[in-house]
């Protein structure tokens, strides 16, 4: 492998190394202190890193990886996403008995994995990143704890997630048996030069690849997980179970399935568009039931990656391409940050409960009139996933409209347009609730039925607010910049 080689893959290396001295640190001097220091150091280098590899892209490196701008792009994007995690955790993961450094660990691997999916153009490299990305997270989302709802959660996913990678590996050998070949592109060519009669087994191991990519993205009818492990695991992985690991996993399948233009094949966008309006519409009419602040974000974000899957059928029509792939790289660093400051607020609430699981509504009822900063952000995060203008949600979701129209797929937006206006009902909600100041009992009297909610010492909790509030506010103020950069690099 060349210096230039190297250099490209300089995101990936740091956090290699970065996980090797991880490790030695915390076997050879346990401090936690240390551990999140040291984590957060990986991190920064990460995004320095992306930052200085840029210069050596476009670079195929071996057959498996492909350094480019979108690659470096969601490699920064995961780094920075990892880095507020490790913030929001800090307070969260040292309340807890057991010894917490491990748990830095898991997080930087399975960071490691999800950049090597924005990398990934090789079967082998995807199912690489996946694995790596998923077995950190099973992990994590029960680290360590000793009551039932994590070990719960960690055991659905576990479990549901391994007959997941079973159904794409038995898609993907499909694939192979049909072609020969497991590149991307090599993929694609093959497929064109098949006869016709092979495309019934081209569109079976295409469903089943999706199928598995959809669990893992919580799509319907796959989404039964979801509500469950959201609600079971700690908030800060929660947080990045809902951004970082769905993004890694969409960007690898749009880039598969651009790269092998499995566009070409009506019946499977016809069961994409049937797994997206399903999406849209179950997502957020099952959210509108609940009661409890994750498992309302677990549908919503089903909902969303039904949005998503919108680009997909999207790329079916020739000349709206490169607007359906920068729609969905907007969206997708868009709803990365809503939904960490979303997540995030949770984890400082549930950093001071005994339950950390359960977070019900009236936990952040009169939040407005004890933390304005942090209800501040909850009000912008909320805004910005029901899609409200001047938000970076709003941006996004008039992306996704304005690719869904040009293409002229009238059930696609009416089906975005109805589960949008049935989120705006849930989001608004909770709003309300943290408005909430007073309630008056049977008594007549008047009763405060607020929770208090502590900010943990120092100021890093206010300025990470305060980032999330203007990152989420440029976007949909200021878009321009972002949608160019975006556009000169497809």
């Amino acid at each position: 492998m060349t210096t230039t080689e190297l250099q490209a893959l300089m995101p990936l290396l740091a956090l290699s190394v970065g996980a090797t001295l991880l490790m030695l640190q915390i076997a050879f001097v346990r401090s936690i202190r240390l551990t999140i220091s040291l984590t957060a150091f990986i991190f920064i280098t990460t995004l320095i890193a992306c930052f200085a590899a840029s210069e050596h892209t476009p670079r195929s490196v071996t057959v498996l990886l492909q350094a480019d701008k979108m690659a470096l792009v969601f490699c920064a994007l995961f780094a920075a996403s990892a880095l507020l995690t490790t913030v929001l955790s800090a307070d969260y993961i040292t309340n807890k008995d057991d010894q917490p450094e491990e748990y830095f660990l898991l997080l930087v691997l399975s960071t490691l994995g999800a950049c090597v999916l924005a990398y990934a153009v090789h079967v082998a490299s995807l199912l690489l990143g996946m694995e790596l990305l998923s077995v950190a997270l099973y992990a994590l989302i029960a680290y360590p704890d000793k009551s039932m709802l994590p070990l719960e959660a960690a055991t659905k996913y576990l479990v549901l997630s391994a007959a997941a990678s079973a159904t794409i590996l038995f898609g993907f050998a499909l694939l192979y048996a049909l072609t020969g070949t497991l590149l991307f592109t090599e993929l694609g060519q093959q497929l064109a030069s098949l006869p016709a009669n092979s495309e019934l087994t081209v569109t079976v191991a295409a469903v089943l690849v999706f199928a598995g990519l959809a669990f893992k993205l919580s799509l319907v009818p796959f989404h039964m997980w979801t509500p469950d492990v959201y609600q079971g695991a700690p908030s800060p992985v929660t947080g990045f179970l809902a951004s970082t690991a769905k993004a890694a996993i969409f960007v690898v399948m749009l880039r598969w399935f651009l790269q092998a233009e499995l566009y070409r094949y009506e019946a499977l966008l016809d069961a994409i568009t049937v797994l997206a309006i399903l999406s849209m519409l179950v997502g957020n009419l099952l959210a509108l039931q609940q009661n409890n602040l994750k498992r309302i974000l677990a549908y919503s974000s089903i909902a969303h990656m039904g949005y998503l899957l919108i680009i997909l059928v999207v790329c079916g029509g020739s000349d709206q391409r490169a607007l359906a792939t920068e729609a969905a790289l907007y969206y997708l660093i868009a709803y990365t940050a809503t939904t960490i400051a979303a997540f995030g607020l949770l984890s400082l609430i549930c950093s001071q409960q005994r339950e950390k699981e359960h977070v019900e509504l009236q936990v952040v009822s009169g939040l407005f009139w004890q933390q304005p900063l942090l209800a501040g952000l909850m009000l912008v995060a909320l805004l910005s996933l029901a899609g409200i203008p001047l938000t970076a949600g709003f941006i996004a979701k008039f992306y996704i409209f304005s690719a869904a129209v040009s293409i002229s797929h009238w059930l696609l937006i009416s089906s975005l347009i109805v589960g949008s206006g049935i989120g705006i009902y849930y989001y608004l909600r909770i709003i309300f609730i943290m408005t909430q100041r007073v309630e008056v009992v049977a008594t007549g009297e008047m009763q405060d039925m607020s929770v208090p909610v502590r900010v943990p010492k120092g100021s890093y909790v206010r300025v990470v607010a305060s980032l999330l509030i203007a990152a989420i506010l440029l976007l949909g103020t200021v878009p321009q910049p972002l949608m160019a950069y975006l556009r000169s690099i497809l």
